[in-house]
């Protein structure tokens, strides 16, 4: 093993590679390099070729990328780590995530895996590498295997330049818009070919990957997207976090649907695996509000499925979900590979799960690979919008009857310790032989994660969940009430419980 490659494996971030790829922020050092992305690039080929029982030579791999100030030179990185196995390396320019997966399936691509780089919603300095094959994405024990491989240098051999493929170049956002216009034809047929005729709809791309949304699907449709901001990428992100969970984001396109008069506002995060909507009254589309709207359109025509979400949805979710529309709430735990592979397993059992969404805006639906793709789920929404508005409707009556907590709040617990998986499950521990012996406290009885508690105590009804984040040495603790007030009565009764752990920042309970 070269140790000196030891810390390649901090790169690790469950299903996909992330680090600081520039200077720029105060204690941060560069740690995904130029030759960090070319070994893992690398070692990925012939992860790809073992997979599929082929020679490396034999693989065609398409490379793209976001908008980040980073991405040229880490994709010139990634194409040459590809190159050196003798593979077939396909520079596909500025892509979406899901775009990236496409590469795989679509006629007339289907590249045998893909390299998509980008660090989501990370600040503009990080950046990472996510890995398709025609399977999907990568789990975590792939990503360690590749990491592992490039570690110890087992495919340090490389294949002499003279003797190396060209580079391919492919309009992927091309391929991948027409195959997204197909679609809503198909869907829409008495359109023809302006099926988005008499629809505003405005996008909000946050300077990411999004802005072909607006004019690659959208216009070339028919619809109006006079009043869409932030299309063009720049990796400054000068305006706003591209990310549909931010509230200065969801303010901004918001505010340019309610000015532009638009029938209906979208938001993508920078490489488009997430999405978000605004009603045309300015009612902001995420979190429960997209899961119930996306629940609505999935019950058409799979009444009864199962839909599986994360761990912190709202009890008023439930109730919509399952007494409104007939459905049934598999509430799981946080982390769209979670919650993807969950709906897979229920579906390989015989229970029919259609829709797999997480609160952050990740939505895959069985129709589209399990693909987590904020393009394709704007597709779904909008398909709809236009049907209502053919038929008189307005859209945002079908979650009406949502309801919402009265008081929300996220706290998240800082563990002061380089090793802090072991606290933090004691903490857990800990916490849940507390609850147990709280007046009003009752642990959930159907729960997958952490410490989930219904709580009905001197006027306040709500609950609590207490988790440990998936890679952060955090503890977040989220709390919701039907009572005003009751979020600081909560955190009043749970205090002396936290105080007591010296190496926790509770700072956010007060």
């Amino acid at each position: 093993m070269n140790h000196d490659k030891d810390y390649y494996f901090k790169l690790e971030n469950g299903s996909d590679i992330r680090g600081v790829a520039l200077e720029g922020i105060e204690g941060e050092h560069v740690t995904l390099t130029p030759a960090a992305a070319r070994d893992l690039s690398k070692s990925f080929v012939h992860f790809v070729a073992d997979k599929y029982s082929k020679k490396a030579n034999q693989l065609r791999i398409a490379v793209g990328h976001d908008s980040r100030l980073s991405a040229d030179i880490l994709k010139q990185a990634v194409i040459e780590g590809i190159l050196e196995t003798g593979a077939a390396a396909a520079d596909c320019g500025l892509s979406s995530t899901p775009s990236m997966f496409m590469a795989t399936v679509l006629p007339g691509l289907t590249y045998d895996a893909s390299v998509m780089i980008t660090a989501s919603h990370l600040p503009f300095n990080r950046n990472g590498l996510k890995f398709f094959t025609g399977e999907g994405g990568l789990e975590h024990e792939d990503i360690h295997a590749i990491t592992t491989a490039a570690v110890e240098e087992r495919y340090s051999e490389c294949v002499e330049k003279e003797d190396r493929q060209a580079v391919e170049v492919c309009p992927l956002l091309e391929h991948y818009s027409a195959h997204l216009r197909k679609i809503i034809c198909e869907a829409l047929p008495e359109g023809g070919e302006k099926p988005f005729s008499g629809l505003h709809v405005v996008v909000d791309a946050g300077n990411g990957a999004g802005g072909f949304f607006a004019n690659k699907v959208l216009s070339p449709l028919g619809a109006d997207i006079s009043g869409s901001v932030f299309l063009e990428p720049d990796g400054h992100f000068p305006n706003h976090i591209p990310n549909p969970e931010n509230p200065d984001a969801m303010e901004a396109i918001r505010k340019a649907t309610i000015e532009s008069g638009a029938d209906l506002g979208l938001i993508f995060d920078t490489d488009v695996d997430r999405s978000a909507a605004v009603f045309a009254n300015g009612d902001e589309i995420n979190r429960n509000a997209i899961i119930a709207l996306m629940g609505a359109i999935v019950a058409h025509d799979h009444p009864g499925t199962t839909i599986v979400t994360d761990s912190v949805t709202s009890d008023e979710l439930t109730v919509f979900l399952e007494e409104e529309l007939g459905l049934k709430h598999h509430r799981f735990k946080r982390g769209y590979r979670n919650v993807i592979n969950e709906s897979m397993r229920l579906n390989r059992e015989g229970i029919d799960s259609q829709l797999a969404i997480e609160t952050s805006g990740h939505g895959a639906l069985k129709e589209n690979y399990f693909l987590d793709d904020g393009a394709y789920m704007s597709v779904k929404i909008l398909i709809e919008l236009a049907r209502c508005k053919a038929q008189g409707k307005a859209i945002d009556a079908m979650i009406s009857k949502l309801n919402h907590p009265k008081e929300a709040a996220e706290c998240r617990f800082k563990i002061r310790l380089e090793e802090f998986k072991e606290y933090g499950l004691d903490v857990l521990s800990q916490f849940e032989s507390f609850v147990e012996k709280e007046e009003g406290f009752t642990k959930a009885p159907i729960n997958y994660e952490g410490i989930r508690v219904n709580i009905h105590r001197e006027g306040i009804d709500g609950w609590l969940l207490l988790r440990m984040s998936l890679h952060d040495p955090i503890l977040p603790l989220n709390i919701e009430t039907k009572q005003e007030g009751g979020v600081e009565q909560i955190k009043a009764w749970i205090r002396p419980f936290f105080e007591q752990f010296e190496r926790l920042d509770i700072t956010s309970l007060f």
